[in-house]
């Protein structure tokens, strides 16, 4: 803070009330403009004076014959954008023909040069750069990026101190035939020298490297990050149990960690209410057939200041465990000159994985479909969708029935039905893993089989014979004891996928 008396000198002076008043406003002057623009709406301001010139650039045709489009061929670049001297783009738009295709928005690149860089800040596939991953075109609003019935639009504001240069490329192998555009920027004299140039940058990793973290961005000098756009897509769901860690300025720990990728997206439970878009994140694409996920979040109320360098990384599936295929945009603001981009990957087109397969044991009962009917003493007792991760493929109909006890010593009572009396063969398919306990069950008083310990360092199917029972037409009352848990397990979790019913010989 600049001393009062180097403001004023006579305001040090004793007795000069009004000197020293008028000294200590214009010191609180900047704090309180600070305030003012950091609290207010983006409407507040509208009334206020605008410097500088408003000027357009864009595809309109020049002859007047309403051939108002680009038309690049394969592997052709174009320049979009140039300008001499200061200013500041407040909005993009683009749309595309032929509309919706995979090749050309994951393939034409685009590219933004600031201030006579060698290297280009923004260097980015088309249609990631307006937030939607595996070259799909869908319709969402959020506060800086969107798309609607056919538009591209972008309201990051890109301020630039001497000059900017934007071009095209068109790395397909298929001519683009119409590339409409419009961008609205000032110019002006000059700005702040202390505006950062914005930048965005595209990774991909196909397949993930297990047991590293996925980086989103990796840069150096000073800056703030300011948004995500993650595309993931994987045999199943469990890639979302990863967190992201940020490491700020050269940390070795994280500075921030979070709790789950949907979590870092402001969502939850694997974004189980499907697609929505907010002004500040969303889900734009989630294909649970394919398990795929397109998402985004902006940092516009948290901005993460770095001073020296960043490192935006990710999980993908809990240490890392699952392979998929990560690709992503970081957008930044950076000042200085533009480090050399993260080199673009040689494939840019989407993955292509095979969906999971399913199966079904013929004639079993499924367990799932007795959790209408089942009580517990103690614990939730729900349906699992099993397809959401990766050993989804192990389980009949890709569900079980879960119970979830906090402490041994309870019980749960599930109706097995039976299309027929008769003395049956039980064998029950359970889930074993980490986390689970060990099990008696029983018909009445009548114990079917030994204690089972569920615990298994990996998830796996376990089909456990239970001896013979008496069943009879309709429902039949069969109980599952938790007896306690083997000593590596974590809890006392029960998993059961089916039963099989055989008659006794």
């Amino acid at each position: 803070m600049i001393p009062r008396s180097k403001l004023c000198p006579a305001a040090s002076r004793p007795g000069n009330l009004a000197l020293r008043l008028l000294a200590a406003a214009a010191v609180a002057l900047p704090s309180l403009l600070w305030a003012q623009a950091s609290f207010s709406s983006p409407l507040s301001g509208l009334a206020n004076p605008r410097a500088g010139t408003a000027l357009h650039e864009g595809s309109w045709d020049r002859k007047h014959l309403n051939d108002d489009a680009l038309h690049l061929k394969a592997g052709q670049t174009v320049t979009l954008f140039t300008h001499e001297g200061a200013g500041c783009v407040h909005r993009f738009w683009v749309t595309i023909a032929p509309r919706e295709d995979a090749a050309i928005l994951s393939q034409a690149i685009l590219r933004m040069y600031w201030d006579g860089d060698a290297n280009p800040s923004v260097e980015c596939p088309i249609g990631a750069f307006f937030g939607v991953g595996f070259g799909e075109q869908k319709d969402y609003i959020s506060m800086p990026l969107d798309e609607t019935s056919g538009g591209y639009n972008c309201y990051w504001p890109m301020p630039f101190h001497r000059s900017a240069r934007w071009t095209l490329t068109n790395g397909s192998d298929k001519p683009i035939d119409s590339f409409y555009y419009n961008i609205d920027y000032t110019a002006l004299d000059s700005l702040p020298a202390d505006t950062r140039h914005f930048h965005a940058q595209f990774r991909r990793e196909n397949p993930t490297t297990p047991g590293r973290n996925y980086t989103i961005l990796e840069t150096s000098g000073e800056g703030h990050y300011v948004g995500t756009a993650l595309f993931m897509a994987g045999r199943a769901l469990y890639f979302l149990e990863g967190n992201e860690m940020v490491y700020i300025d050269g940390g070795t720990a994280p500075a921030i960690e979070g709790t789950g990728t949907e979590d870092y997206f402001c969502s939850g439970w694997y974004f189980d209410r499907g697609v929505y878009s907010a002004p500040y994140h969303g889900v734009i694409i989630k294909d649970e057939k394919r398990s795929r996920v397109s998402a985004y979040r902006w940092h516009i109320e948290d901005a993460i200041p770095f001073r020296t360098s960043i490192r935006f990384t990710i999980e993908h599936g809990t240490g890392n465990s699952v392979t998929a295929d990560y690709s992503s945009v970081a957008y930044y603001y950076l000042a200085g000159p533009s480090p050399a981009p993260f080199p673009l990957p040689a494939d840019l087109l989407p993955s292509n994985l095979p969906p999971m397969t399913g199966f079904s044991i013929p004639g079993a009962v499924e367990a799932e479909d007795l959790v209408s009917t089942a009580k517990a003493t103690q614990g939730g007792i729900w349906a699992q969708d099993m397809g959401q991760w990766e050993y989804g493929e192990a389980w009949s109909k890709r569900g079980a029935l879960y119970w979830q006890a906090d402490a041994g010593a309870a019980d749960l009572t599930l109706l097995l039905p039976s299309a027929a009396a008769g003395r049956f063969d039980v064998v029950a398919r359970m889930v074993a893993g980490p986390g689970f306990g060990t099990v008696q069950f029983s018909s009445g008083t009548n114990p079917l089989g030994g204690p089972i310990d569920l615990y298994s360092p990996q998830m796996a199917a376990r089909e456990i014979p239970l001896g013979a029972a008496v069943l009879v037409a309709g429902q039949n009352p069969l109980r599952v004891s938790i007896t306690g848990k083997n000593p590596d397990s974590r809890g006392y979790t029960v998993g059961i996928d089916a039963f099989l019913l055989k008659p006794s010989q």
